[in-house]
Formats: structure tokens, C-alpha cells, sequence
């Protein structure tokens, strides 16, 4: 019953969490794989633009997906398409200015959520969660999907 014990309150958390991130997320009127899309862009750095290719690496999505997403983000105003200047057949997805603050506001309510979940454990018992969590999940890291 051991792994019980553990893995059905992990699985519970994550519940929780879907549950902070839905609404941390709800509360500036983007849905979970904008959020994913955006912040993959802002964590580029200026000028917060990447090929879809990139983006399609770091979402774990299919090329199909991922031009439907860039579609839809494209008609929000929170993304555009540039033409790649070292490809011209290319394109580059950037970041618009709203885009930016939306995903960076997006990303402090989540931040205000996480902290609450996590209110009740200390710094040290945080670190050491966390390091114990980094050691469990550094297998399912490494496998390709």
C-alpha cells in the first residue's frame, strides 16, 4: 500500500493545482495551452519570438497543433507572424506587447496560487520536496515522447 500512500496525494495535488492554474489563468482570459504558448515565448527573451518549430519543441504538441494555436493567438493580438530573415521561407512567431502583459500578469496570479498551496511548509521543507519530486520525475524527463 505504500505507493498508495504517496502517489494518490500527488495525484490529488495535481488536481488542486489544475484547478490554481485554470483559474490564475481564467482570470486573464487565457486558456492553459496560451498560457504554455506564451510564456515559451517570453522565456526566449527580447525580442520573445521563435520559430514554430522551437515552439512545437518546447509544447510537446504537433505541427498541425501548434499552427492552430499560433492562428488563434494571432487573432487575439497577443502573437504575430514576422517573415525569418535567415529563411525566406521561414516564419517567426513574437510576442506582442499584450501578449507580454497578459502572460506575465497570467503568470503572478499563478505564482500567488502556487504560494498558497505551499504556504503550510517551510522554506527548507519546500527544498526538500523539491529536490525529492526532481529526483522521482528525472526518468520520465530523458524519454523521448
Amino acid at each position: 500500500m505504500e505507493p498508495l500512500e504517496v502517489l494518490s496525494r500527488v495525484s490529488r495535488l495535481a488536481r488542486h493545482l489544475d484547478r490554481a492554474r485554470r483559474l490564475a489563468f481564467s482570470e486573464h482570459q487565457l486558456e492553459p495551452w496560451e498560457f504554455d504558448v506564451l510564456t515559451s515565448l517570453r522565456r526566449a527573451g527580447a525580442p520573445y519570438q521563435l520559430s514554430p518549430g522551437q515552439l512545437l519543441t518546447q509544447t510537446l504538441v504537433t505541427s498541425g497543433t501548434m499552427t492552430n494555436r499560433i492562428d488563434r493567438l494571432a487573432k487575439k493580438g497577443l502573437v504575430e507572424r514576422l517573415p525569418d530573415p535567415s529563411d525566406r521561407r521561414g516564419v517567426l512567431v513574437r510576442l506582442t506587447p499584450e501578449g507580454r502583459d497578459r502572460a506575465d500578469q497570467a503568470l503572478a496570479g499563478l505564482l500567488e496560487q502556487e504560494r498558497a498551496i505551499l504556504a503550510q511548509l517551510s522554506r527548507t521543507q519546500r527544498g526538500e520536496l523539491a529536490a525529492l519530486l526532481r529526483q522521482l520525475t528525472a526518468p520520465f524527463d530523458n524519454i523521448p515522447g
